[in-house]
């Protein structure tokens, strides 16, 4: 849905403009920059995703296919976590003793998430003659003019002078998705109740990364997150368990989990499974402020949250505390997966037989890693994006700047692509078979 950007993000276009850009783009954030201007989302002309040879990968398992069977007449209950009520502290120390017993009971969900066996796509090379070469070299070596590079999609460009500026304290930054799920045989959710699951989709960019115009490519590094408790946290009180669902697959695969399904029971016969519904848009970071590791975010998609962000805890921008779990430590019954992340025993070592520690992007690219995330009272992403002082000292932007900068290149992007509807054309998937951009119950 249309509506104004933030005087933050007017800020971001006025940084924006010192750098390099087409003249379109100029153009684009001179216009975003007015005062009372609106994101248009009507299509326009824009790049077509790049293609590239398809191959087969072995299909992994979603998050319901490892969960112990339900009896049938429970298959319309709802999967939730329940959560310990005591608050973690603020930091890492803290955590580590309040969430080695986050409490809960983990359901199956009633649906059955449709799988299909995706293709692959593989990043080509779009280079052209040597001369072109020649002189990106030596523009990386002289430093007075961009070096940049196609890194997945027309929309990606890396560049040496970005990946330079952006702080080390970002670990990890890329375009960020959120989606939910109503419960067997209602399509479209009127409250809260009616949800089945939610999930965040993670599309990690190069460190030096910068949008431009067009789709986000697929180079087949996507993560699929799923949430049992349905909403996000809204305060430390709030700790809920997230689930590595798929990792390092490609769109098609995304695409096979979120559509709809229909199956058969014994006692209920034919049952139906809604295809998920997209509820937001943005860029993300996670960010290390020293002990403690979050997931931070600024959406994009809407421009204006309203009723059904507000109903899950979605905000224009935010963040969580993370914290991974030890796959070798006890956990309480009906808390965790029944088989956790298999990962290599340097990566174990770190946890120096802790139960829990700040999450790392490295974790995330292992199935059935679990990690709590953890609200923020007020000030969500500020807590997320304080600059560290070895960053300073380098003369570094702050993450906060870079974060924002992405934004803005995000929504220029969204804005020459099809608005709220780019959420389709990044993912592949039509936008017939989907549930529109759901911003009201």
């Amino acid at each position: 849905m249309a509506g104004t950007r933030s005087s933050a993000r007017q800020a971001a276009n006025a940084a924006a403009s010192s750098s390099p850009a087409s003249s379109q783009s100029q153009s684009a954030a001179n216009k975003d920059s007015a005062a009372g201007a609106k994101r248009k989302g009507g299509p326009t002309t824009s790049p077509q995703a790049k293609k590239g040879r398809k191959g087969a990968k072995k299909e992994q398992a979603t998050l319901e296919d490892t969960l112990p069977n339900q009896a049938t007449e429970d298959e319309s209950k709802d999967t939730e976590m329940k959560d310990e009520s005591k608050a973690p502290g603020a930091e890492s120390h803290e955590l580590t003793s309040a969430q080695d017993n986050p409490n809960g009971d983990l359901k199956p969900e009633d649906s059955a998430t449709a799988n299909g066996e995706g293709s692959k796509q593989e990043n080509l090379d779009t280079a052209s003659g040597g001369p072109e070469q020649t002189a990106e070299e030596d523009a990386k070596q002289n430093g007075t003019e961009e070096a940049k590079a196609s890194t997945g999609g027309d929309a990606v460009e890396e560049s040496s002078k970005r990946e330079e500026s952006t702080p080390s304290s970002i670990l990890e930054k890329g375009i960020i998705y959120f989606f939910f799920r109503g419960r067997v045989g209602i399509n479209e959710p009127s409250d809260v109740n009616d949800i089945a699951r939610s999930y965040i989709i993670l599309r990690p960019l190069p460190h030096g990364a910068e949008l431009g115009d067009g789709p986000i490519g697929d180079a087949g590094h996507n993560r699929m997150l799923a949430l049992p408790k349905k909403v996000l946290p809204v305060s430390p009180k709030d700790r809920f368990m997230t689930f590595v669902e798929k990792t390092n697959v490609t769109m098609e695969e995304i695409k096979n989990s979120l559509s709809s399904s229909d199956y058969m029971t014994k006692t209920a016969g034919s049952r139906h499974t809604p295809a998920a519904a997209p509820i937001g848009e943005g860029v993300y970071a996670i960010t290390s402020t020293g002990r403690e590791t979050h997931l931070a975010y600024i959406l994009t998609i809407p421009s204006e949250v309203s009723e059904v962000q507000d109903g899950v805890g979605l905000k224009q921008r935010g963040s969580f505390v993370t914290s991974a779990k030890n796959p070798e430590t006890a956990a309480p019954a009906g808390a965790s997966l029944p088989k956790g992340a298999e990962y290599p025993k340097e990566i174990l070592d770190e946890f120096r037989g802790r139960g829990w520690m700040p999450l790392e992007p490295k974790l995330l690219d292992y199935e059935n890693t679990q990690f709590l995330i953890i609200g923020h009272n007020e000030g969500a992403l500020d807590k997320a994006t304080v600059p560290q002082p070895d960053d300073e000292k380098q003369g570094k932007e702050g993450p906060k700047e870079e974060m924002e900068k992405l934004e803005h290149e995000d929504d220029l992007r969204v804005e020459h692509l099809k608005g709220d509807d780019t959420v389709f054309e990044d993912l592949g998937l039509s936008s017939k078979e989907y549930p529109k951009l759901q911003t009201t119950w």
